[in-house]
C-alpha cells in the first residue's frame, strides 16, 4: 500500500479574524494526484446587500490554480501578504499544488511566475477556458474537484524525481524544529548550498530560507491568535528565533503589525483564526 503523502504546507495563512459570512473548506486530492496536489480549497461568503468585507492572507510557497469570477488563473508564489475584498455572495475555488510540484506543468522555472498571476489559457490554451466555463457552472464542490482533476490527469507530466526531493526537503522545513538554518538542510540532505538554492529557485520559486521563515511566521501568527496572553518572546524562542529583534522585524514585515500589536488585535476581536 502506498504511504499517504506527508503534508508540505500548514493550515495557517489567514491573518487576524475571519469576517462574518466567510467560510473556508479544504478537500484532499484523489490518491493518484496526491504527489502533486496538496489540497483543493473553497472559500465562500454570503453578506447582506451593500456590505463589504475582506480577509488578509500570508501565502504559502505554493502555486495555486484559482477559479474566481469565472476566470481560471495560475497564481505563482506570493511573497507578500495580500487582502481579498468581497461582497454580497460568491465563491472562489482553488487547487494548491505542493511546493515544487507545478514545475512539470509549467515546464519553466517556477521563479518566472513568483508574485505573478497568469491566465490559465496562457499555459493550456482554449482547453483552460472551456474548463473555466464548465467549472463556473458546476453546482457543488464535488463537481469542481472532478472537473479540475480530470483536466490535470489528462495533462499529468512525466515523473520528475526532483519534485520528490523538493517535497522531502519542504516536509523537513515545515515539521522539524531542529532545522533553523539553511545549513541544517544541506547537511541533512547532503547537497551543497548552491545546489539547494538553484533547486528551490527552479522548482519552488523562492529560496529555502524564505520557505523556512514563512512557515515559522505562520506558526507564530497562529499561536499569537490562539493564545493572545502568551508572551510573544516565548513563541519566538519556541520557533527558533533567539534574536528577539530579528523576530519582531520578520513578523512585522510579513504581517504588518508587531507581535504584541497582532496579539492585541486578535484579543479585541475575540475571534482568532488559524486557517
Amino acid at each position: 500500500m502506498t504511504e499517504p503523502a506527508a503534508p508540505t504546507t500548514s493550515e495557517s495563512g489567514l491573518l487576524g479574524v475571519r469576517d462574518v459570512g466567510f467560510s473556508l473548506e479544504r478537500f484532499p486530492p484523489t490518491p493518484d494526484l496526491a504527489g502533486l496536489v496538496e489540497r483543493h480549497w473553497l472559500v465562500s461568503w454570503d453578506l447582506p446587500p451593500g456590505q463589504d468585507a475582506s480577509v488578509t492572507l500570508l501565502p504559502h510557497p505554493c502555486v495555486n490554480l484559482v477559479l474566481d469570477g469565472g476566470r481560471l488563473a495560475v497564481s505563482g508564489v506570493g511573497r507578500d501578504r495580500f487582502t481579498y475584498g468581497y461582497r454580497e455572495s460568491g465563491r472562489v475555488f482553488g487547487v494548491k499544488f505542493r511546493p515544487g510540484a507545478f514545475l512539470p506543468f509549467l515546464r519553466a522555472p517556477v521563479s518566472h511566475i513568483t508574485d505573478a498571476v497568469l491566465p490559465a489559457g496562457q499555459l493550456w490554451g482554449p482547453a483552460a477556458d472551456r474548463l473555466a466555463t464548465r467549472m463556473t457552472a458546476a453546482p457543488g464542490v464535488d463537481d469542481l474537484v472532478r472537473l479540475v482533476e480530470a483536466f490535470l490527469r489528462e495533462r499529468r507530466p512525466p515523473h520528475d524525481p526532483q519534485v520528490e526531493l523538493v517535497g522531502r526537503i519542504v516536509v523537513a522545513l515545515l515539521h522539524d524544529r531542529t532545522i533553523s538554518r539553511v545549513d541544517d538542510v544541506t547537511q541533512r540532505f547532503g547537497i551543497s548550498p548552491r545546489t539547494l538554492q538553484r533547486l528551490f529557485q527552479r522548482y519552488v520559486g523562492v529560496s529555502p530560507k524564505w520557505v523556512l521563515r514563512r512557515y515559522r511566521l505562520h506558526e507564530a501568527a497562529a499561536a499569537l491568535a490562539r493564545e493572545q496572553h502568551r508572551p510573544w518572546a516565548e513563541v519566538a524562542a519556541e520557533l527558533g528565533y533567539f534574536d528577539q529583534s530579528h523576530f519582531i522585524r520578520d513578523f512585522t514585515t510579513a504581517v504588518g503589525l508587531t507581535p504584541a500589536a497582532y496579539a492585541q488585535a486578535c484579543l479585541q476581536s475575540r475571534a482568532p483564526v488559524s486557517a
